[in-house]
């Protein structure tokens, strides 16, 4: 829900935040590491019962997550290794700050209320598998009812009222799992079944997956001819070509002096001033 409605409005709020932080040489993975590092001590607090302090710094920890885009955008320097680093930070500090929680309730309150937690946990990965499955297999699957940025206003809006936490778990718990249904039937409805014809964009990706190969194919010939481990066409049908004319001219010189035989015509010899044919008795 907040990627499709606010998240253009956001990331033009931050960027000039991040074209400051970019002049003065701050990279997107700073901003990453740290989003790690406040995750965690947001987990040791929350896990010692201090929920406002765990508050605090989960807000904290949100910052450096909205900056490290910006910052990579401003900067240029935005990669698949960077966004592959955010969206395993992301992963890492859901399990960190619920991991506190599990401890936390398992401290103060019957043991079992530690599970809730790490269900939601576990239905936020699916979530988030669901995402990156369907994208790799070319789908999309953004969009639901609780997302990332929901949970994160949802979680602290219990850790800010200690009376609804469970309460405020139980609702993340059940629109987690809606939103991951949601994501389901969304990548189903896109992917073709068994025996039916692909899609007018499947073909296209498959073509420029084709033409791809190909031009990995022709770089990589390309190199070997350079070191001169294959020959090039044009050289090897050159090569056979003259074999064959060869193999011709042999062919019809031996004919030609078989049929001179069978003639009875033998080799000339010079004699005096003229040329003389030996005949054969």
């Amino acid at each position: 829900m907040f990627d499709g409605r606010f998240r253009s409005a956001v990331d033009e709020g931050v960027a000039p935040v991040g074209t400051s932080l970019g002049s003065r040489r701050l990279k997107a993975d700073y901003f990453t590491a740290l989003g790690l590092v406040l995750a965690a001590a947001c987990a040791v607090v929350i896990a010692a019962g201090h929920l406002l302090i765990g508050l605090i710094l989960l807000i904290l920890a949100a910052v450096p997550d909205l900056l490290d885009g910006a910052v990579a955008k401003a900067t240029g320097t935005a990669s698949v290794r960077g966004a592959f680093f955010d969206s395993v930070s992301d992963r890492v500090v859901d399990s960190l700050v619920l991991g506190g929680l599990a401890w936390y309730l398992a401290s103060t309150r019957h043991g079992h209320w530690a599970v809730l937690p790490f269900a939601v946990l576990a239905v936020s990965n699916l979530v988030s598998y669901e995402r990156a499955k369907a994208e790799s297999l070319g789908f999309t699957a953004k969009g639901g009812l609780m997302e990332r940025a929901e949970r994160i206003v949802v979680l602290c809006i219990g850790l800010a009222f200690p009376v609804v936490l469970v309460p405020v778990l139980w609702v993340m718990l059940g629109l987690t799992s809606l939103t991951a249904i949601q994501r389901f039937v969304k990548v189903w409805r896109q992917a073709p079944g068994p025996g039916v014809a692909p899609s007018l964009d499947q073909l296209r990706r498959e073509r420029a997956e084709l033409r791809a190969e190909r031009s990995a194919l022709r770089a990589e010939r390309a190199a070997l001819r350079a070191r001169g481990e294959v020959p090039s066409r044009w050289r090897e049908w050159r090569d056979a070509r003259e074999a064959e004319l060869r193999s011709r001219r042999a062919e019809a010189g031996v004919r030609f002096r078989s049929r001179r035989r069978a003639q009875g015509r033998g080799p000339r010899t010079p004699v005096g001033g003229g040329w003389r044919r030996d005949r054969t008795p």
